[in-house]
C-alpha cells in the first residue's frame, strides 16, 4: 500500500479546518493532494521507507493525531493507487482502515465481486449498457476481451475500463498547495428564513474571498456554493466563471446567480459556504478589455478599499448593505 485516501469527518460549517488537517498529512509526506471540502490523497511511498511502517500502520497514527489535535475523526482507505484507495475508503469503518489486499492478485480479488457501477468514472448509462450484456461485476468486465468493451462503450473508454477493472491504476497524487482553494463560511446564529439575509451573507463571503485572492495575487476560475439546511442536509452548486477573476462584484454576481437558481422558498438555512477553486497567479490571467468607465472606476475603488483594509483592518471599508 502506498496511497491513502482520507475523508475527514468534519462537523457542518467547519470546512475551513481542512488546511490544518492537510498540514497534519504533510508531516508524513509532502505529496498531498487536497480534495475539498473534506478529503485528501497522500502518497506514502517515501514515508513507508523512512518510518519503517506500512501505509496502514501510518494511517492509524494519522487518525489518532487528527483526533488528539483537532478533535476530528477520519475514514481512511489504502491502496496501491489513487483509484483503488478511493474504493477502499468505502470499506473503512471507525478505527479500521479499508485496504486493498497485498500481493500480485490483491487488486483483482478486491475488485472481482464489486458491481460495475462501483468503479469511479462508470456512470449509470454505462453501467446499464454493461449489465445488459451480462457484465454486471468488475470481475466479469476484467475477463471480457478488450475489443468487446471497446465496441460497447467506445475505444478510449473501453481501454480505460479494461485497465481499471484489472486493477491497473495509472493515477497519481498531484501535490497542490492549500491555496488551490479558498473557503469563506457564513453560519447563521439561528436557522435563517429571510432571503435578504441570505444575500447579505453571500455578499460578505464573496467580498472576503475577493480580498483574500487579491492579497495572494491569485484569481479563481470556479466558484462553488454550498447551502446547509436545518435538517443537516446540503445542496452544492458550482459555476465556471466567464474569465478568471478576483473581482468581488464578479464573484458576488456568480454567487447570487447560483443562489437564485436553487429557487429556495422559505428554506431554513443554517450556513452558506463559498469556495473559490482553480486558483492561478493573477499575472498569468487574461481578461476581456472593455470601454466601461463604471467598471474601471469600481476596480480602482476596490484597490483603494484593499489598501484601507490592509492598514486599518478588515472592517475599514465595507459595502453599505453590510455596514449595519
Amino acid at each position: 500500500m502506498t496511497i491513502l485516501c482520507v475523508r475527514f469527518q468534519l462537523p457542518p460549517m467547519y470546512e475551513a479546518a481542512l488546511p490544518g488537517l492537510l498540514g497534519l498529512l504533510e508531516e508524513f509526506t509532502p505529496v498531498v493532494e487536497a480534495l475539498p471540502p473534506d478529503g485528501a490523497l497522500a502518497d506514502l511511498r517515501g514515508a513507508e521507507r523512512y518510518f519503517g511502517r506500512s501505509a496502514v500502520d501510518l494511517a492509524a497514527v494519522i487518525r489518532v493525531r487528527a483526533l488528539a489535535l483537532y478533535g476530528v475523526d477520519c475514514a481512511i482507505g489504502a491502496g496501491p493507487g489513487p483509484l483503488l484507495a478511493r474504493m477502499a475508503l468505502r470499506d473503512a469503518r471507525p478505527g479500521v482502515t479499508g485496504a486493498v489486499p497485498e500481493g500480485p492478485d490483491g487488486a483483482a480479488e478486491f475488485l472481482a465481486d464489486r458491481p460495475v457501477g462501483a468503479l469511479p468514472g462508470v456512470g449509470a448509462a454505462t453501467a446499464r449498457t454493461l449489465c445488459g450484456y451480462g457484465l454486471d461485476t468488475l470481475g466479469r468486465v476484467a475477463a471480457a476481451p478488450l475489443s468487446t468493451l471497446q465496441r460497447l462503450v467506445g475505444a478510449k473508454a473501453g481501454r480505460e475500463l479494461h485497465e481499471k477493472a484489472n486493477g491497473i491504476d495509472r493515477g497519481r497524487v498531484v501535490p497542490n498547495a492549500v491555496s488551490r482553494s479558498l473557503v469563506a463560511e457564513h453560519p447563521f446564529p439561528l436557522d435563517e428564513l429571510d432571503p435578504d439575509r441570505h444575500r447579505r451573507a453571500l455578499l460578505s463571503a464573496a467580498g472576503e474571498l475577493g480580498a483574500r485572492l487579491r492579497a495572494l495575487e491569485k484569481v479563481c476560475r470556479t466558484l462553488t456554493l454550498t447551502v446547509r439546511y436545518a435538517d443537516r442536509t446540503s445542496t452544492t452548486r458550482s459555476r465556471t466563471l466567464k474569465e478568471p477573476t478576483a473581482h468581488s462584484p464578479a464573484l458576488t454576481r456568480a454567487a447570487y446567480g447560483m443562489y437564485e437558481a436553487l429557487g429556495l422558498q422559505r428554506a431554513r438555512v443554517r450556513a452558506l459556504v463559498l469556495r473559490a477553486e482553480g486558483l492561478a497567479p493573477a499575472e498569468q490571467a487574461s481578461w476581456q478589455l472593455t470601454f466601461d468607465a463604471v467598471d474601471e472606476k469600481v476596480r480602482r475603488i476596490e484597490e483603494v478599499a484593499d489598501r484601507a483594509r490592509a492598514k486599518f483592518g478588515p472592517q475599514a471599508a465595507l459595502p453599505a448593505t453590510l455596514a449595519s
